[in-house]
């Protein structure tokens, strides 16, 4: 999927009030999320779950799909064994090196 329509994804969700996000090191974010050390917030993204259940990193994907209209079928992926460990690996790769991967991919669209 390209860019674009990956974003176009996330807007509807934001626009839905089905997905917020907030800066890691927002004072919002620590008010509302006090559960939410900012160390760990500092190394992957963070679902807050409506019943206060914290994911991060690879694991809060598939909950993130499932929230977006239209990606739910993928979330039923993650339940494959060898995938749920390859995400971590491949996630915790990403986190790593995203400054690098976003310099390289260029500006973001408007």
């Amino acid at each position: 999927m390209c860019r674009a329509s990956a974003m176009w994804l996330m807007r509807r969700a934001l626009s839905s009030g089905t997905l917020e996000i907030l800066p890691c090191r927002s004072g919002v974010r620590r008010e509302r999320f006090p559960q939410v050390p900012e160390a760990l917030c500092m190394t992957a993204m963070q679902l807050v779950l409506p019943d206060g259940r914290v994911l991060g990193g690879a694991d809060a994907v598939p909950e993130l799909m499932r929230r977006i209209r239209g990606w739910g079928w993928m979330a039923r992926l993650f339940a494959l064994p060898p995938v749920r460990p390859v995400a971590r690996h491949v996630y915790a790769w990403i986190a790593r090196n995203r400054l690098k991967i976003s310099c390289a991919v260029g500006p973001r669209e408007s």
